[in-house]
């Protein structure tokens, strides 16, 4: 059979749910993989092991009574630390807010739980997930499996080494400039950042209102192994709730759009790495092995997409400045200040133009969509930087700006993107980015799974 930890999610639900193991079983093998592993890696930074295991035991017992089971029943999951999970400190990496405890569950958590799914423990990421690279002021740096001198990306660090190292088979993260891509291109699993309004926010733990970039830009993801995981990550999570004004009712599964792709190996506004472009090619090629028609050409105004969500961002870190200041750690705000520093401050003026140029790329987009429904890319355009890299000096931190620029459009105009790994090449592991137009997350699952039956799973791997 294989040991528990390196089984997928849908493949230990299958197992539950048939009654050839238990969930205490599954759950206690991944404590125990946890406890083999996450010192070398320090991806998770809470253990929920007594309630889990009293989950686990009532998962048990209602298999055994014939309930009826969810998706994920007795499966366990982690969950970053930006999301509430009830009891549990929301601390965001942050020293600052250690002890602010979570009165009850995110809706992305609700819904997993509902499903069977239960929570095992938390995940590490940088502070307030203002740094492409995962090292916390209050939980310290986590390192990549593949090589602990690099990064495991950001912000949903944690959550992808924790995958890849088999210490969950699923998890949850959010994505406002990449950070449940940035992970799984680094860690070599596959995520998906869905549309906007796809999939709920709403931690009750917040006490202030999300600035505009969040509220324009950020999305609730899953994490995985497998492109099927994320895909029924995804079909649990998402819908309306309560909590979230712009999260809407829809099905995941859109009308038959043409197999066309749009593949794109040297994205403007910088350099790419050989192996990176090599990467993004494995999964062209397997495209076209599975039918799909795949053409390089270079999608509209990139350029111009990473300069609006930058300015987007950029405006509201110095409004909230005063305020980060108050609860953030040096190094975050170094990476901050060094980023901010090559942008002039935000005026009235300067936002206005900043989203009239926002519009301008997402219509150039969305007619670029209807001639190339998949557009597949790279997420990063160069291997995992070292840590500390991105906090040397303002040259290097520009660099990582650039480094990941290709993960800006989805975040800017909402759109779908999802992460598969293509390989691994000279040790670290390469993959691409699939990106369409919104609300057709089937369109980059689908054609995700393709590439991954083509170049296979990469993950679970012991730390090195």
């Amino acid at each position: 059979m294989g040991e528990l930890w390196q089984k997928s999610a849908g493949e230990l639900a299958a197992l539950i749910a048939a009654g050839d193991v238990s969930s205490r079983e599954v759950v206690t093998a991944h404590y125990d993989r946890i406890a083999a592993v996450n010192s070398r890696v320090n991806a998770v930074v809470e253990l929920l092991t007594d309630h889990a295991l009293v989950a686990a035991d009532a998962a048990d017992a209602r298999r055994a009574a014939g309930d009826t089971l969810g998706a994920f029943h007795g499966v366990p999951f982690t969950v970053k630390t930006n999301i509430d999970y009830a009891g549990s400190a929301t601390h965001e990496g942050a020293v600052a807010l250690k002890d602010l405890i979570a009165p009850s569950d995110a809706p992305v958590v609700q819904r997993m739980k509902a499903a069977g799914g239960i929570p095992i423990g938390r995940t590490n990421m940088p502070d307030f997930g203002l740094r492409i690279n995962t090292e916390s002021s209050l939980c310290g740096p986590a390192h990549n499996p593949w090589d602990h001198s690099r990064t495991v990306g950001g912000s949903s660090g944690g959550e992808g080494a924790a995958i890849a190292t088999g210490m969950s088979p699923i998890g949850l993260g959010n994505d406002i400039g990449g950070s449940v891509r940035n992970p799984a291109f680094a860690n070599g699993i596959a995520s998906i950042k869905p549309g906007f309004g796809r999939i709920p926010a709403g931690n009750e733990s917040s006490s202030i209102n999300s600035p505009i970039s969040s509220q324009l830009m950020l999305a609730q993801g899953v994490l995985a192994r497998h492109v099927s995981d994320v895909r029924r990550g995804l079909e649990t999570v998402m819908g309306a709730h309560p909590r979230d004004p712009f999260a809407v009712d829809a099905p995941l599964a859109g009308p038959p759009a043409p197999k066309r792709v749009a593949l794109v190996t040297h994205p403007d506004g910088g350099t790419t790495h050989p192996h990176i472009a090599e990467g993004v090619r494995r999964a062209g090629e397997a495209l076209e092995r599975a039918g799909y028609t795949v053409e390089e050409v270079m999608p509209p105004l990139l350029v111009e997409s990473y300069i609006a969500w930058s300015e987007l961002m950029m405006a509201d870190t110095n409004v909230l400045r005063p305020l980060l200041e108050m609860v953030m750690g040096p190094e975050g705000l170094r990476f901050i200040d060094l980023t901010n520093s090559s942008f002039p401050p935000p005026t009235v003026e300067s936002i206005f133009a900043t989203h009239q140029l926002r519009d301008r790329v997402a219509k150039a987009w969305q007619a670029f969509f209807f001639e190339y429904p998949i557009v597949v890319g790279p997420t990063w355009t160069q291997p995992p930087f070292h840590l500390g890299f991105d906090i040397k000096d303002q040259e290097s931190a520009l660099a990582v700006l650039e480094l990941f620029r290709f993960v800006l459009p989805a975040n800017l105009m909402g759109l779908p993107a999802a992460c598969v790994p293509t390989g691994v090449i000279e040790g670290l592991p390469v993959g691409a980015q699939l990106i369409s137009r919104r609300l057709r997350e089937d369109l980059v699952l689908d054609a995700a799974e393709a590439v991954e039956r083509e170049c296979g799973v990469v993950t679970p791997i012991d730390p090195r």
